[in-house]
């Protein structure tokens, strides 16, 4: 690899190697290897994506029997997006595997310490003087965890390399919950650097993995014993790659090397002498990396404006930035997923074969969508960062004392969003880089505002239809303006609506047409409509005449009504409606749109139900 000393790459052992040989060690030791779940939270955690091996077995780890018995091994992939403006550096990631081992009220302290420290030692020869480890200190909750460090010592870790530490180091617990398994755990650490003389602990140690007995289960008060003891066990395979082929940088690891490799060909830049660079290139392996795992998932997911979508189209927008920031083409994203999915995980997950295709194209219609508003949305940005200075430096010129402000508003920042698709990370993001920040509230305040201006006519009342102004009637209401606009494309340009009623549980939608419709007109008009909600175009709400409206060639179904300033919005060029509202702000969060019945109004008038699934 250009930039990059080849002999670095000259790897002790692959992560191939590394996931064989945890399933085999555990299988001696009497475990079944249940293979990984989704990486989809299920929503008995409360949480979006599987953080932790563990995770999908909390009902096992509270009493249930496992199928598999009492004994479990397997490597789990895992989703974590708290910290995700660390990646860049580097050892964060965003996706990332757990290898994990299990006692379902089996075995506990005595037989895993002495199982870790074999693997360790023997397994992975790294030398029993130079382990570290932790142990939980005790509170007014729990007791101190003697049992452990005897343990330890008496297999041979020194005591002095034996740590007592508080809660918030050496007890693990699934934060937002209730009710689920919990207790102190034991990490283990190693020098950073294997050759220096007296290595400085924890600064100059690295955590390869730790073991959590859990005798607790979570309470709204506190903790109570488990009746069933359990032992739960998490070494990140990344981490362990990189700590035993003695690199400092998770992006030197197999896992990664082709994609680096890659970005490096596309942008002819050398990772190892451009920091910059080097970042992006980070960024856009790691996030191209968890974009594949997500769609690819066997519950895969799309990207879109609401939940676990949110999460995952942040992720690709913050990728096609950094492509842009390095020099290249998005279509750098579509090169760096095939990598993952034909060289780096294709054995150890098929069904990224299975659905190549499919994650390729998703990636780049998000791609598509994305960049169509990117470059626009930062010249906006630089406008509001050129305007915060030229306020600060007039009245720096009135007032030598004034303090400059350092904050994009909200306004703004809501107007980046609303128009040209940002996240507000995003924003946060671009205003971090020139020492910035964004209100925050004030983002939230004109978000509300602009809720509300949606929803509400000036009188107070709710129009469109609707018998209620929940969320779920509220995307029934954009839907209509999508199939209102899918009947012209596919029955006749004169059609037009003559009514509708919507309610939590489906739409009731007439129009014009002079016959019924046939079974592939519905399938083409459901089609239309379905593809338009996949595209997640924005909701655009604007204020005009109503001359200004007709002569933009928005729809408007009862012209008496309108008075000389109209609501109006828009759905890209497909959808250009008059309107009070309420909709949603873009029509990813639709879901799937059926229609479930045809049929005659009155004469003339066919009447359409339909529901989102």
């Amino acid at each position: 690899m250009r930039g990059i000393p080849p002999g670095e790459y000259t790897m002790k052992i692959t992560s191939k190697q590394l996931r064989q040989k945890w399933l085999s060690f555990y299988e001696s030791k009497g475990h079944t290897d249940i293979g990984a779940v989704s990486l989809i939270g299920d929503g008995s955690t409360g949480v979006m994506f599987n953080v932790a091996g563990m995770q999908p077995l909390m009902p096992y780890l509270l009493g249930k029997t496992h199928p598999a018995g009492k004994r479990l091994c397997n490597v789990q992939g895992c989703v974590r997006t708290v910290d995700i403006d660390s990646v860049g550096d580097a050892s964060h990631f965003t996706f990332f595997e757990m290898m994990g081992n299990w006692s379902l009220g089996d075995y506990f302290k005595k037989e895993k310490t002495a199982w870790t420290f074999e693997l360790l030692t023997r397994e992975f020869g790294l030398d029993k003087d130079k382990l570290c480890s932790t142990v939980f200190e005790g509170n007014e909750s729990a007791p101190r965890d003697e049992e452990t460090a005897e343990l330890l010592k008496g297999l041979g870790i020194r005591p002095e390399h034996i740590f007592f530490l508080p809660k918030s180091d050496n007890w693990w617990e699934l934060e937002g919950t209730v009710g689920t398994p919990c207790g102190p755990d034991n990490e283990w650490f190693y020098p950073i650097d294997e050759e220096k003389e007296d290595p400085v602990f924890p600064d100059d140690y690295v955590e390869i993995g730790n073991d959590v007995y859990m005798q607790y289960r979570k309470t709204e008060t506190g903790y109570e014993p488990l009746e069933n003891k359990n032992v739960d066990t998490g070494f990140g395979l990344d981490r362990m790659l990189l700590f035993l082929n003695g690199l400092s940088d998770g992006y030197k690891t197999d896992l990664f090397l082709p994609v680096i490799e890659k970005l490096e060909e596309i942008s002819g830049k050398k990772y190892d002498e451009d920091e910059e660079a080097r970042k992006a290139m980070r960024i856009i392996a790691d996030h191209t990396r968890t974009t594949v795992m997500l769609i690819g998932d066997k519950d895969g997911i799309l990207p879109s404006n609401t939940g676990a979508g949110y999460i995952l189209r942040r992720i690709m927008r913050r990728a096609i930035r950094y492509c842009r920031q390095l020099g290249v083409e998005t279509g750098a994203l579509l090169a760096c997923a095939a990598i993952f999915i034909d060289e780096v995980y294709g054995g150890a997950y098929p069904n990224l074969h299975e659905k190549k295709e499919y994650i390729l194209s998703e990636i780049k219609n998000e791609a598509d969508r994305f960049e169509a508003t990117l470059a626009q949305g930062i010249k906006e940005f630089e406008k509001c960062v050129v305007g915060l200075e030229r306020k600060n430096a007039f009245m720096a010129q009135k007032d030598p004392a004034y303090v400059k402000e350092t904050v994009i508003g909200g306004k703004q920042a809501f107007r980046l969003y609303d128009t040209y698709g940002f996240p507000l990370e995003l924003t946060e993001e671009l205003a971090l880089e020139r020492g910035l920040t964004v209100d925050r509230e004030g983002f939230d305040a004109a978000f509300k505002e602009h809720q509300e201006k949606s929803r509400v006519l000036a009188g107070g009342q709710f129009k469109g239809g609707l018998e209620s102004h929940s969320e779920v009637a509220t995307k029934y209401h954009t839907a209509t303006h999508l199939l209102n606009a899918a009947l012209k494309v596919v029955c006749s340009p004169d059609c037009n609506q003559k009514g509708s009623n919507i309610t939590d549980e489906r739409m009731r939608f007439d129009f014009n047409f002079e016959r019924p419709m046939t079974k592939e007109e519905i399938q083409q008009v459901e089609d239309l409509v379905n593809e338009k909600i996949k595209e997640d175009i924005p909701v655009v709400y604007k204020e005009m005449s109503l001359d200004e409206a007709r002569a933009e060639h928005f729809v408007g179904v009862f012209d008496s009504k309108y008075g000389d300033v109209v609501k109006t919005y828009s759905i890209g060029d497909f959808s250009k409606e008059m309107c009070g509202g309420p909709h949603v702000a873009s029509t990813g969060v639709l879901g799937h749109f059926k229609i479930v019945k045809e049929q005659s109004s009155s004469a003339g008038v066919r009447r359409i139900k339909a529901i989102l699934e």
